[in-house]
């Protein structure tokens, strides 16, 4: 089993759907050469089944940090689903409007590397009748990324 920790989420507003709000996206695994190069190409990203947590939006003063770390002992919000990934890394929950914060583990640890200008974790919007896209990265603890 593939463990996995959050690398960044990228998030768009996805086209409206009729009667349904929510988050849809790919959780994929990241390993090798991810920097940009000229004329290197990066290694290609596969989906992979993980588990997502979707919290309450999260700020970093709500959370019990490990040092200066994105690793988090405990999340002092509340959870708000909890979500299996398929086999390729493709996931579709249903969520009332609101602000979220995505979060995976590892272990015992969640983990969430990227933060708003307000030090809110990994924050995810959610608009009545739109399924906003997440496509999330992780890396594997097996292979190195760089």
């Amino acid at each position: 089993m593939i463990r996995t920790l959050f690398f960044g989420i990228w998030m768009v507003a996805a086209g409206a759907q009729k009667d349904s709000s929510g988050i849809r996206g790919t959780v994929y695994a990241a390993a090798g050469n991810q920097m940009p190069a000229p004329g290197v190409p990066r290694s290609s990203l596969k989906g992979i089944r993980t588990t997502i947590y979707i919290y309450e939006l999260t700020n970093i003063s709500q959370v019990v940090r490990q040092g200066s770390s994105p690793y988090y002992t405990a999340i002092g919000t509340r959870l708000v689903r909890q979500a299996d990934t398929d086999d390729s890394g493709h996931f579709k929950l249903s969520l009332p409007p609101g602000r979220y914060s995505l979060f995976t583990k590892k272990q015992d640890l969640f983990y969430a590397s990227r933060m708003d200008e307000r030090n809110n974790i990994a924050p995810v919007e959610v608009l009545a009748g739109k399924m906003t896209k997440v496509d999330c990265r992780v890396e594997s603890t097996h292979r190195p990324v760089y």
